[in-house]
């Protein structure tokens, strides 16, 4: 067993983990920012995430490695073979199967002290508040905008975090929201600040009509999970009124700042009332 500095063995901090636990997060114990008791948060979160493909697959991998105690997986949809280009979470004997069951067993088999719970259904306006309730933080990985600002507004109103990612052919976008809450500067934007209304239907193609880059969406479904860690654990400067914006062909990276919209249609002048 690998020896704990002694900021992060004392016993005091690890008692929600098993000997086992402390030997598969050795490398997590030893990072200042994580130590014990950032392992121990990691443990005790629920995280919700939505989607279990393109990014929804290599982000619950890596949230199932990084110890997240309890992961909930939302997706009504099954596994096809175009799917395994970049939905690395699931194999070719998975084809026809649900993509929560196929998850839930991949999840499994990388760290079995993680719970999976599986919601084999499509949010909608029914039933995404109560969901959404039952979580830590959500993670979105969806890929149509309904679901998309749907998932924001549930979060705004349950006062979650939303870490939320996109995806086009070769071009991703990335950010975390908290406007529940106040930064130095005022409220926290929304997700309508800095979209306020969903595109035309037909307007931006979709994955099936456009491709997608596999390797792409393994690397922001990646840094999904690193922001999601981060937020839970606590440590370095989160992505909230920053969006970064990643192109993949000419492998460039760039973040841009956003503010709160007075006007944004959820929480400014002009939601309705």
């Amino acid at each position: 067993m690998v020896a704990l500095p002694q900021s992060s063995a004392a016993p005091e901090r690890l008692l929600n983990l098993l000997p086992e636990e402390i030997e598969r997060y050795a490398r997590h114990l030893v990072l200042r920012d994580i130590g014990g008791p950032g392992q121990s948060r990691l443990k005790t979160a629920r995280v919700l995430v939505i989607g279990a493909g393109g990014l929804g697959a290599p982000l619950l991998q890596y949230l199932a490695a990084a110890g997240v105690g309890a992961l909930g997986v939302v997706d009504d949809d099954a596994v096809s073979l175009s799917n395994l280009q970049r939905q690395v979470i699931h194999a070719t004997q998975d084809v026809g199967r649900p993509k929560v069951e196929s998850a839930r067993d991949a999840v499994s088999r990388i760290n079995p002290h993680v719970v999976v719970e599986p919601h084999a259904l499509r949010l909608d306006e029914t039933n995404a508040l109560a969901l959404i309730a039952r979580y830590d933080i959500v993670a979105d990985g969806s890929d149509n905008f309904a679901t998309r600002y749907l998932v924001s507004d549930a979060c705004f109103h349950e006062r979650k975090p939303l870490v939320t990612a996109a995806l086009g052919g070769f071009d991703a976008s990335l950010t975390t929201l908290r406007p529940f809450e106040r930064g130095p500067d005022g409220p926290n934007p929304t997700y309508r600040c800095l979209f306020p209304t969903p595109p035309q239907a037909g307007e931006i193609p979709t994955c099936e009509e456009a491709g997608v880059l596999g390797a792409l969406a393994g690397v922001v479904g990646a840094m999904m999970a690193l922001e999601v860690v981060r937020e839970i654990v606590g440590f370095g400067e989160g992505l909230v009124g920053r969006l970064l914006l990643i192109d993949a062909r000419d492998m460039r990276f760039e973040t841009v700042r956003y503010a709160f919209d007075p006007q944004n249609p959820l929480s400014g002048a002009g939601a309705h009332q």
